[in-house]
């Protein structure tokens, strides 16, 4: 165990009388997720004081963003939250074509509505299946795994792959649902109905899970506001906020669907307000795929969209078209907007400043899982070191989102 130097925030915490243990703990620990280092202050095992840093990913994503043109940028969102890059596509396109002032056709938005919950299930069952693992729940990991499979396949059948998806562009997306979507989604939500019945019998009233989950990293209602949290750590204190509801966007306001809570706001109240998301999820993609008009799967502007294959191979004017909005971008008229979505962990958002050139001017990402690390010291300090893993754990934290 290395001697953890004694950061500005550590020194603030009183210090009460008796053998004060400094250590680190990670960024070199399986449970730490990547970059992810903890300054602990220990009295035997229970966390006096913890400091904790998101470390040093080095990716760059802004800046990056800022170096492409507008449809390049769509494969570097898919690597923010690699959980539910779909989200991350939408989240984008979103307040670009905010910016841009661009209509989408009513079965665009179908869609997206369609991708972005099914990527919000395997999201969630990525952080309880890994969260189950980590508390010893090996076989409910498994199950949520098998589960996931089955959604990516769905993901991979839609979008021609089944992570890294860049299945969203400036207009519309860039295929339409497959014919037999239908068939395909009833067999995936049947198998994966199955899967959360188990877990549910396995963990949600099993001894050992309760007694690490109930009571553990509680944070009160207020203090999820005052750290900026949104997501299903701020619904676990009892708070019913969802961007969903809250500013619809895309067809949400014609779904019908409910915004789970929790009571205490602690870990177990997370774990189901998560476990209960995924059922609503498959509500709405199941309405969605009910109401799913026919209709173009892109918009028409010219200034904007990429036009068909057949007109940049068949005439002078399609060529110069693709080739203008390939190599300089698409001109977005000068300006500034915000615009976002309910993700996997909450609310993500994309600022954006165009300055009329086809390359963005400024991109800012508000990701919902650093306001969770923020507040993940205040969740941890009294707890015992078991705890960290936890919840950790519930905060989802993704290093591609955390990456400052």
């Amino acid at each position: 165990m290395a001697i953890a130097p004694v950061s500005p925030q550590m020194r603030d915490h009183p210090v009460p009388e008796g053998d004060i243990m400094e250590i680190q703990m990670g960024p070199s620990h399986p449970a730490s997720h990547g970059t992810i280092k903890f300054n602990l202050r220990l009295d035997g095992e229970t966390i006096v004081a913890v400091d904790v840093e998101i470390g040093y990913l080095h990716r760059g994503f802004e800046k990056m963003c800022e170096q492409a043109t507008w449809n390049h940028v769509f494969p570097y969102a898919d690597r923010l939250n690699y959980a539910s890059p779909l989200l991350n596509n939408v989240a984008f396109a979103l307040a670009v074509e905010k910016l841009a002032q661009v209509p989408t056709p009513e079965r665009v938005q179908y869609i997206r509505v369609i991708v972005g919950e099914i990527s919000r299930i395997t999201d969630h069952l990525t952080c309880l299946g890994m969260a189950a693992s980590e508390l010893g729940a090996i076989s409910a990991a498994f199950y949520m795994i098998e589960a996931r499979e089955y959604l990516y396949d769905l993901v991979e059948a839609i979008t021609g792959a089944r992570l890294t998806v860049t299945y969203c562009r400036l207009g519309g997306v860039i295929k339409d649902l497959p014919a037999d979507m239908a068939e395909r989604l009833a067999f995936a939500f049947k198998h994966t109905d199955a899967v959360l019945r188990d877990c549910d019998k396995l963990l949600s009233r099993n001894r050992i899970f309760v007694d690490r989950m109930v009571g553990v990293g509680a944070l009160s209602s207020d203090d999820a506001i005052s750290y900026g949290l949104t997501g299903p750590l701020l619904r676990a204190t009892g708070i019913p906020y969802d961007v969903r509801k809250a500013q619809p966007y895309l067809v949400y306001d014609r779904m019908e669907f409910e915004v789970p809570t929790g009571s205490r706001g602690d870990n177990y109240d997370r774990f189901m307000v998560r476990f209960a998301e995924m059922r609503q999820s498959m509500r709405i993609v199941n309405q969605a795929m009910q109401q799913l008009p026919d209709g173009p799967i892109m918009a028409t502007d010219p200034r904007f969209v990429l036009p068909p294959k057949r007109e940049v191979y068949g005439s002078i004017e399609g060529l110069m078209n693709h080739f203008k909005l390939v190599i300089e971008g698409q001109k977005i008229p000068p300006g500034e907007t915000y615009h976002a979505i309910e993700g996997g962990n909450g609310e993500l958002g994309f600022y954006l400043v165009a300055d009329g050139s086809g390359r963005p001017y400024r991109v800012r990402v508000r990701p919902p899982c650093f306001y969770g690390m923020g507040a993940l010291g205040k969740m941890l300090t009294g707890g015992m070191i078991a705890d960290i893993i936890t919840t950790f754990g519930q905060v989802n934290m993704i290093g591609g989102e955390c990456d400052r």
